[in-house]
């Protein structure tokens, strides 16, 4: 009599909804030259994590896009950083050199299997413990890196943003931007100017990087709802281009290059990046905040159900994976990150033989926040409060 116990016993059950916690989101993770950077603050080809901007650019050095890169983050907010610091080109001429830079940034998987270049932020997690979703190359980012960081945002469900690198025009910068058709991707066009205290002069600053700096303040301080259009940017002083901006005129530069999906840089009681739109061939996901409510949710749904793979699939397991995706659901509704959502068991996706097969299917649908892109006014003239204008008078 094995089971024979004169006394007490405990039998613990788990079950329950857990919280879901929604993954982290302002995370930067960004790809730079530096020959003169402190070798062992940023090893070349291996994402570095800076939990302080600031203090690490002391060790950036003053060569390549690093150092600037750092300050025009620190500038906006101090976000954790994924740094991947790539080689410089070696070449007989300049154009090899940066020809070979290219490469480098793009990066490969070597013999030794060690991912080099912006693949390195594919390692992050592993190293690091978690995961960059706000991407950039400032400065180096021409349309074979900017192609390549496509890929690498689709691979992490994060968001890139790259400059209409090259272009001199507005309707070249609309021409680069037809070259992208990902809803992870932001074309941002011109530069911004800022004074550079290493050149104390100053200089065209890649808008990548105050990008890279600005979405990971908007995360911190309003939340991944909020497109990063018509924020103030710190740091900055001027434009490297005109860009004609009216607020009521539909002829415009600024609204011109909007229309056509590229993200534009306007001074208007501050410096700021103005267009919430991606280059998404689905008009599902015209709005960055669109694909960033489609990461965030898909990463959180999935990463906080870990705990659920491989218990007993019985249906009090289900219940309380639909009630806390519910739960969750109705937080983020109440805080503003979603219009609403719902989640349920659909029986005829789990039939017998599914459900045999160690197999479920869960449903979930939800409605992201709608930018207010275009407000129209409709004023109209009347002679109504007149009517009782004398009523007025004598009252008085």
């Amino acid at each position: 009599m094995a089971d024979y116990l004169h006394g007490v016993r405990v039998i613990e059950s788990n079950d329950g909804i857990r919280p879901i916690r929604t993954v982290s989101t302002a995370v930067v993770g960004m790809v730079c030259t530096a020959e003169d950077a402190d070798p062992l603050a940023f090893p070349l080809d291996t994402p570095v994590l800076l939990t302080n901007v600031q203090s690490a650019i002391a060790k950036a050095g003053t060569k390549g896009t690093l150092r600037a890169s750092l300050q025009a983050i620190a500038d906006q907010t101090k976000p954790f950083t994924i740094v991947v610091r790539v080689a410089e080109g070696d070449g007989a001429t300049d154009e090899a050199k940066a020809a070979a830079t290219v490469s480098n940034l793009i990066g490969t998987t070597n013999a030794q299997g060690k991912y080099t270049g912006m693949k390195a932020l594919l390692a992050a997690k592993g190293k690091l413990g978690i995961v960059p979703r706000i991407l950039g190359v400032p400065g180096l980012d021409s349309l074979p890196v900017a192609t390549a960081l496509v890929a690498i945002a689709q691979d992490l469900r994060a968001f890139a943003y790259v400059s209409g690198w090259g272009c001199k025009t507005k309707e070249e910068a609309v021409a680069y931007r037809n070259g992208f058709g990902a809803r992870e991707v932001m074309v941002i066009w011109p530069s911004f100017e800022k004074w550079d205290t290493t050149a104390n002069a100053t200089v065209v600053a890649p808008a990548v990087a105050v990008a890279l700096g600005l979405r990971a303040k908007i995360d911190q301080e309003v939340g991944w709802h909020k497109t990063i259009s018509n924020v103030t940017a710190n740091g900055v002083t001027g434009i490297s281009a005109d860009v004609w901006f009216d607020l009521q005129n539909p002829a415009t530069d600024a609204n011109y290059l909007n229309g056509n999906e590229v993200t534009t840089l306007i001074n208007e009681t501050g410096y700021r990046f103005w267009g919430s739109r991606t280059c998404s061939e689905d008009p599902l996901f015209a709005f960055e905040n669109y694909t960033r409510t489609a990461q965030i949710l898909a990463d959180t749904m999935a990463e906080s159900h870990f705990w659920a793979v491989d218990k007993p699939m019985n249906p009090g397991l289900i219940k309380d994976i639909i009630a806390g995706i519910n739960a969750k659901f109705r937080e983020l509704k109440t805080a503003g990150y979603i219009i609403d959502g719902q989640c349920w068991y659909d029986e005829e996706a789990n039939d017998a033989t599914t459900l045999k097969a160690g197999k479920l299917f869960i449903d979930y649908d939800y409605t992201p926040v709608p930018p207010l892109e275009d407000l129209t006014f409709k004023q109209r003239i009347t002679d109504r409060y007149l009517l009782d204008f004398a009523a007025q008078i004598n009252a008085a």
